[in-house]
């Protein structure tokens, strides 16, 4: 299936929008444009807006994702608080890509399904976590996905099968380029309500008993090696704590890094690369980033 809208927008478009804002890091520099839709069909029609060889990138939250110091390139779209919609579809769970995965997991337990209870514990958006295939706590988002929508850089809108796509840990194959998810249907199996909703708020007290979440971070900085944990690793290094600027390795989780209040993005870049380089002399272990870099370094051309 593919959709059309008329050319006629209603969003903000935001020109030199500081990123601050819009990554829960709150540091990196300017974005050229940003744009805000309103709807699914007002995204599409700003997208036919754009001239085909403009630079876009698409973010959520921005809870995985260091934006760079020296800004971004291109149109960034924020997703978050524009794309909401979120219902039952007969037995079929539909969310758009803006929705945050705790408003998802909170949805479907009071609609008395089991299995997506885990998204309680992922601090992003449902488009963040089909593109990442997102998990803890032995979930992941592509477990219980029945089809998806996608948007390419023309705004035309695609309707795609599961599949389409290949899911493994913490990566999903797109089967096209420059195409972004927009929305999801879910398939949970039937449960108990109030089982699934005692089970969020475990799985959240021992989120708030185990991770920074006073000071401004992004989750996981490196996925977890097979058979073992990222943050048992850079830990066993000696890096819990180690601060470069106003970024630290925080000493709460090890495989986080919160900014203390003044980090610059090439500071938390260097700490990135510190626990990598350290964690691959020591172990022989390569680790894999699940954050994603956005943008240019200062003095990069």
């Amino acid at each position: 299936m593919q959709v059309m809208a008329q050319a006629q927008t209603q969003g903000s478009l935001l020109l030199n929008e500081a990123m601050t804002r819009y990554n829960s890091w709150r540091v990196g520099g300017k974005a050229d444009r940003l744009y805000i839709p309103v709807s699914l069909d007002d995204l599409s029609a700003f997208l036919q807006t754009l001239d085909a060889n403009e630079p876009l990138h698409f973010v959520g939250l921005g809870s995985n994702l260091l934006v760079r110091d020296a800004g971004v390139r291109g149109t960034v779209v924020v997703l978050h608080n524009a794309l909401n919609t979120l219902q039952m579809e007969g037995n079929l769970v539909y969310a758009d890509a803006g929705v945050t995965c705790a408003k998802l997991a909170r949805f479907t337990a009071k609609q008395g399904k089991q299995g997506g209870e885990f998204w309680a514990g992922i601090p992003g958006t449902v488009g963040g976590a089909l593109a990442m295939n997102a998990g803890c706590h032995g979930g992941e988002t592509w477990d219980s996905v029945k089809r998806v929508l996608t948007i390419d850089a023309k705004g035309i809108v695609h309707e795609r099968d599961v599949a389409e796509f290949v899911a493994t840990y913490r990566h999903v194959a797109m089967p096209v380029a420059k195409e972004w998810f927009v929305g999801a249907w879910f398939e949970l199996p039937s449960g108990d309500a109030e089982a699934a909703e005692q089970k969020i708020k475990a799985l959240l007290a021992k989120r708030l008993a185990t991770q920074p979440l006073n000071l401004p971070n992004a989750g996981s900085t490196f996925r977890n090696p097979e058979g073992d944990y990222a943050a048992r690793l850079i830990e066993a290094c000696g890096l819990k704590g180690y601060k470069i600027g106003g970024a630290q390795v925080s000493e709460k989780h090890a495989n986080f890094i919160v900014n203390l209040g003044d980090a610059s993005a090439d500071d938390i870049e260097q700490l990135i690369v510190l626990m990598r380089d350290t964690v691959k002399e020591k172990f022989g272990i390569s680790l894999h980033q699940e954050v994603h870099l956005l943008g240019d370094k200062v003095g990069e051309k």
